[in-house]
């Protein structure tokens, strides 16, 4: 095939799947979509969502997206089932199947074992006349006209319907179960968004211990100290309470030391070197406000102190274990 067609075909393909969900879309029936939508969002168990072959990874990328999106599912394989994968199923679960024909072998071969355990069968279907939908309590019109195989032989069309009705199902409950940013985050607590809604400040800081503090009335001598041992460049300045008093990074402490004359700095202290009302954070506060803290500011800063509710310090964050965290 010439490079210009083999262009023209991918692109036909494409058009085509696109063109099936268009019109899977104009073919759903408002009360059976929401029969389906009330049994799936009722649901007190899980969702098990059940497929053989190409239909049966489809089922396990759906049951993935609602576990992360707020409603619990699982895939089950019916093979699995049938010798004894079946006792995942409780009797407050839902059941979605996915198949093409409807008439799958070890799908069929279930059905009376589903029965059994009285638990509502949704049925993704490319055959509304197939034994499944029949034997079904809801069902969704899944049916294409084409496969874009060459050939019309391999799943392709009908299992993007399949993925895209099931993507649809998952986001409408999240709507309706009202989840908010905050629930999502909890699901995703190692992506960035999870992080950036779940991370505070307390998980990254330098407190106890680690935390570099110096009384105000402190020598230079003793300062120099503090910030090399702390090894975080720059230093807490507190009071005899040990509330916030000021901070001295070491680039402070360098542009002090070069306007002064060399006689005047045996009796330099922390008060005269540290920048006073600094702006800082409560050890609660989102890892990411903190971050929009020290850049969104006419001019940047690298550090924060970490005060808690009476003004004591009790920690200080750096730009950089932010940075590193992954936000």
């Amino acid at each position: 095939m010439a490079n210009n067609e083999n262009f023209a075909a991918v692109q036909g393909f494409l058009r085509l799947e696109s063109e099936a969900i268009a019109e899977t879309a104009s073919r759903l029936q408002q009360d059976e979509i929401e029969r389906v939508v009330q049994l799936l969002a009722g649901c007190k168990g899980k969702i098990v969502i059940l497929g053989v072959g190409k239909s049966g990874i489809i089922a396990q990328k759906i049951a993935a997206t609602m576990t992360s999106t707020g409603t619990s599912a699982i895939h089950l394989h019916p093979s699995d089932a049938l010798h004894g994968g079946i006792g995942i199923i409780q009797s407050d679960d839902v059941v979605m199947i996915l198949s093409n024909s409807g008439e799958t072998d070890e799908i069929i071969g279930m059905l009376p074992y589903l029965k059994h355990r009285q638990v509502p069968i949704i049925a993704l279907v490319g055959n509304l006349s197939s034994t499944l939908a029949r034997r079904s309590d809801a069902v969704i019109d899944g049916s294409v006209a084409q496969e874009a195989c060459p050939l019309n032989l391999a799943p392709t069309t009908s299992t993007t319907v399949a993925l895209a009705l099931g993507d649809a199902l998952a986001m409408t409950l999240m709507q309706v179960k009202g989840l908010t940013p905050d629930d999502f985050a909890i699901n995703h607590p190692a992506g960035q968004i999870g992080k950036r809604l779940t991370l505070r400040v307390a998980d990254l800081m330098h407190g106890g211990a680690a935390n570099p503090i110096i009384k105000r009335e402190a020598l230079w001598v003793e300062l120099v100290k503090g910030i090399s041992d702390g090894g975080l460049g720059a230093v807490n300045v507190v009071d005899s309470e040990g509330r916030l008093a000021g901070i001295i990074t070491d680039g402070d402490l360098r542009r002090t030391i070069q306007k002064r004359d060399a006689s005047s700095l045996a009796g330099l202290t922390c008060d005269e070197v540290m920048t006073t009302n600094p702006t800082s954070a409560r050890s609660e506060l989102l890892a990411y406000d903190a971050l929009r803290l020290m850049e969104d500011r006419p001019s940047q800063i690298s550090v924060l102190p970490v005060v808690d509710d009476a003004g004591v310090c009790v920690g200080l964050i750096r730009l950089h274990d932010i940075v590193r965290s992954g936000l």
